[in-house]
């Protein structure tokens, strides 16, 4: 812990039960940006995405990195909120395995050639085989029936938004790819919207890319979002459900760079 109050800007990457005890410790001499779920929901701890809220960073020696999956809904739909006043959010997350680490990748990885080769899978990372099959299961059930990980997005998004009474229902998938995370999203706003503005809006906003020339077969998708800083929006179109106070899109960005890693540079960067 000494040599680490010794730096200016300290990453941490550990478990949230380290980070609780030796984070406070380490910020007194140091800045500290955590990437666990330790401080997330601490009130005197900003959890900040600095396209959103670098404001709520000043002053600040400990500092919060969000989930991934929450990363990438907030950066996605905060243009859309600015403009258009987000009312209600409908999320269904598509996540890949490296969100279990490079154990989960391994056993996709392992599992796939066994089901090739004619065998079975079988599994120790994830509840069910992971090899050419969907689990609707990330993290711990709540007693509402929600995941942790699916909870996680609502109380995250709602703190970083400065909107703590934001409706956001979440359903969080494991998917068998390897790295980035997709999100299909709907949307109620508070002011009418249009595709176009949408668009314009998104397109314009930083953190983010606009992918959405379906006619061309061209929207987000894990291949393309892989390895890249922006998370790629696409699909967008007006909600059957809101009218034009509502719309659908979809979200892929790479969950170890923005979700993670890229994230904490970018709040590091701050105050350079």
């Amino acid at each position: 812990m000494e040599a680490a109050q010794q730096c200016d800007v300290v990453f941490l990457a550990v478990s949230g039960e380290f980070a609780k005890e030796y984070a406070p410790k380490i910020a007194e001499k140091a800045l500290v940006i955590d990437n666990s779920s330790a401080f997330r929901l601490d009130d005197a701890v900003p959890l900040v995405i600095p396209e959103i809220n670098p404001e709520t960073a000043k002053g600040k020696k400990l500092i919060a990195n969000p989930n991934c999956t929450t990363a990438i809904l907030a950066v996605a739909l905060w243009p859309l909120h600015k403009v258009f006043g987000v009312k209600k959010v409908i999320v269904s997350s598509y996540q890949a395995t490296s969100g279990a680490g490079v154990e989960g990748m391994n056993e996709l990885l392992a599992e796939s050639r066994v089901v090739l080769d004619g065998g079975t899978a079988g599994h120790k990372v994830f509840a069910h085989p992971i090899a050419f099959n969907l689990i609707p299961h990330i993290d711990s059930f709540q007693p509402n029936g929600y995941t942790r990980e699916e909870m996680k997005v609502t109380w995250e998004t709602r703190k970083i938004f400065g909107a703590p009474d934001m409706p956001i229902s979440c359903t969080a998938v494991r998917v068998p790819t390897l790295r980035v995370h997709s999100e299909a999203v709907t949307i109620e706003t508070e002011k009418p919207i249009t595709v176009e503005a949408a668009r314009a809006a998104i397109a314009a906003a930083p953190g983010v890319k606009l992918v959405d020339d379906p006619a061309n077969n061209v929207y987000p998708m894990p291949i393309n979002a892989t390895m890249q800083h922006d998370c790629n929006v696409g699909r967008i179109r007006q909600s059957l459900i809101f009218g034009d106070h509502g719309i659908d899109f979809f979200v892929s960005g790479d969950q170890l760079l923005k979700g993670a890693a890229l994230n904490a540079v970018q709040i590091a960067q701050l105050f350079v």
